[in-house]
């Protein structure tokens, strides 16, 4: 196992290498959130909480309950969540007055810190540090939502936005590395089922994001261990057939875990029960462990599991 480690000493060094870190991440919400979540997160048992985005369409009041959340938590905007500002056909459509109100805005005051896009959070405790991507994500090597990068962040291309990426990177105040994007990376293939895999007409292309891919290329160059990338935005059911779902996981020849966590709808009623779904991640020394969706019950008991990644016997293995 990898000796992450080394700069820090005594029992917090001890505490922090036998310590498992369980990590829930949420998928894309799109309005599903309710107060059982965040009772459901306290009894799993979670150390940290990651939002991938896509709370719904600038929907502030879900931002809000979310921020409310009292465990340790990083997020990243989706593009929904720009929805009625990002793009003239979506300001024609907004419900609101624009001149007086700014919903994405309201929405990354009340994230705070702990939006990390183009930005990063540290976890001394843990010796991790979590980066994210682009905000606003739409997906693909065609950026959809350029403008509202250019007029808040100051980027204007793709490789404008790696550096921006890669420069949390190097501030990071850890040497190991969690990725959290609204969509994932490209290179992880152009299959409609993989987990950035285009799955509407014309099926098949990769999806993925060029900036991200070259940050995560940087930091490998760089030496900084890369524990998971976690992200959502293309959803495990498939629009061009139901015969299967998206591939959840991939695994890199590097041996870092990228994780598409959105199951969507992530709340559903069956056999008269409400579900809830999560995906939850184990840390071991800066190295996953075990991946997984579970659907939570209204007893707030573990219903069903089902594993995509196992370290010692992965049921996922690198393309």
């Amino acid at each position: 196992m990898l000796e992450i480690y080394g700069k820090e000493s005594g029992m917090t060094s001890q505490k922090s290498q036998s310590k498992t870190l369980k990590i829930a991440v949420v998928g894309d919400v799109h309005d599903q959130w309710e107060t059982e979540d965040g009772i459901a997160l306290k009894h799993l048992g979670v150390d940290l909480v990651l939002f991938v985005g896509d709370f719904g369409n600038e929907s502030v009041e879900v931002v809000r309950a979310i921020a409310s959340l009292d465990i340790p938590k990083a997020a990243v905007m989706g593009n929904h969540d720009a929805w009625y500002t990002a793009t003239e056909w979506g300001r024609k459509k907004c419900p609101y007055d624009r001149a007086k109100e700014d919903w994405v805005q309201e929405q990354l005051d009340l994230l705070g810190s702990a939006h990390v896009g183009y930005s990063k959070l540290d976890f001394p405790e843990w010796n991790l540090t979590v980066v994210g991507g682009r905000p606003f994500s739409w997906g693909g090597h065609e950026w959809r939502f350029a403008d509202i990068c250019k007029q808040r962040y100051g980027v204007s291309t793709l490789e404008e936005s790696a550096a921006r990426i890669f420069a949390s990177v190097k501030s990071a105040a850890s040497d190991t590395i969690i990725f959290l994007g609204h969509n994932g990376p490209s290179g992880l293939g152009d299959r409609p089922e993989d987990p950035c895999g285009k799955d509407w007409h014309p099926v098949g292309g990769d999806f993925g994001d060029p900036d991200l891919a070259e940050a995560i290329s940087q930091t490998i160059t760089a030496g900084k261990q890369i524990s998971l990338v976690a992200f959502g935005h293309m959803h495990h059911a498939l629009r061009h057939t139901k015969k299967e779902l998206r591939k959840a996981v991939f695994r890199s020849p590097e041996g870092i875990i990228y994780l598409n966590a959105a199951s969507v709808p992530r709340i559903v009623e069956k056999d008269g029960e409400k579900l809830r779904n999560f995906s939850l991640v184990s840390l071991e020394a800066g190295v996953v462990t075990q991946a997984s969706l579970v659907w939570v019950g209204q007893d707030f008991q573990v219903a069903s599991e089902e594993i995509f990644y196992q370290r010692s016997h992965s049921v996922v293995q690198p393309a």
